[in-house]
């Protein structure tokens, strides 16, 4: 019995290394870019900020055709002429991604009017971006329903014909803040919490559908709207990402099939600090940043 048991765990340790040296391999040596070219890609919250990006950077990549989504027809509108005057082919859809009864509906008329869609890329969310005793009881339901459950009804709605096709994306676009929270922002962090456990479990659970990947991206503070009231200590220290640069590294990675995103590279030692040193240390830390006091005003959605 325990030669089996030391049998299964040399086992594990072999497939663990074989995959880290596979993973290590592909970082240095990476494998030719997924070609976009008959890709449908549908960007939620795709008027403006992130997402905007996105849907213009995926029409860069030369896909196929791009849907976005998003609730202010303006800015839709605009998004789509430009990439159209790209070349691309690109339609819009006014869809609150928290309203489940509109997101299956929305859903139902993209696969009529624009086909199959082979790329998800659940960008749409909203802060409220106070503490919880200021909160808003509506204005904290508001942000679970569009950061979180919008993610589970527009997989729901795209995810079963991927899998028939055997061949499908999803990106959740997140935060480094679902990984290490900070005050002021409570409905965020715990809804784009939700969000990453909702990606690690999707991930784990698509194992064995072959064709259809995820990806995570988990960006540090990016410079739009939605984030115009943030303030850092030490903004040279902690620059803010621009969106253009995290829609071309979400890219990159969707084309690459890369799980997991983490921006700037520099959060990765935060991460790991976090899951060694005491509390006490993790809280030296936010004071040094300034993030127990970089949260006043946020912007609403995008």
């Amino acid at each position: 019995m325990a030669w089996r048991w030391l049998g299964a765990w040399l086992l594990l340790a072999a497939r663990m290394a074989c995959s880290v040296a596979k993973a290590l391999a592909r970082a240095l040596l990476p494998a030719r870019p997924r070609d976009l070219a008959g890709d449908s890609v549908l960007v939620t919250g795709g008027g403006r900020g992130i997402g905007r990006c996105l849907a213009l950077e995926f029409a860069k990549r030369r896909a196929w055709k791009i849907i976005i989504w998003g609730r202010t027809e303006k800015y839709l509108k605009e998004t789509t002429e430009e990439i159209r005057a790209m070349g691309t082919e690109c339609h819009y859809f006014i869809c609150d991604v928290g309203n489940r009864e509109e997101v299956y509906r929305q859903a139902k008329a993209v696969r009529e009017k624009v086909g199959d869609i082979t790329i998800l890329v659940n960008n749409a969310a909203v802060v409220h971006g106070k503490s919880l005793t200021d909160s808003d009881d509506n204005a904290l339901l508001k942000s679970q329903h569009i950061n979180t459950l919008g993610q589970f009804w527009t997989t729901k709605a795209f995810l079963p014909r991927m899998l028939e096709l055997q061949r499908g994306h999803i990106v959740c676009l997140n935060s480094v803040l679902a990984l290490s929270a900070i005050p002021g922002a409570i409905d965020y962090c715990t809804s784009k919490a939700s969000a990453f456990a909702f990606m690690e479990s999707l991930t784990l659970g698509l194992l064995d559908c072959p064709g259809v990947n995820t990806t995570t991206v988990c960006p540090f503070h990016t410079s739009t709207e939605m984030f115009q009231g943030m303030r850092i200590r030490f903004p040279n220290l902690f620059p803010p990402l621009k969106p253009e640069t995290v829609a071309r590294r979400t890219v990159d990675a969707v084309q690459q099939n890369q799980a997991f995103l983490l921006l700037p590279w520099t959060m990765h030692i935060l991460i790991f600090l976090k899951s060694i040193l005491p509390q006490a240390a993790l809280e030296e830390i936010h004071k040094f940043a300034g993030s127990y006091t970089c949260m006043n005003t946020f912007k609403g959605r995008t």
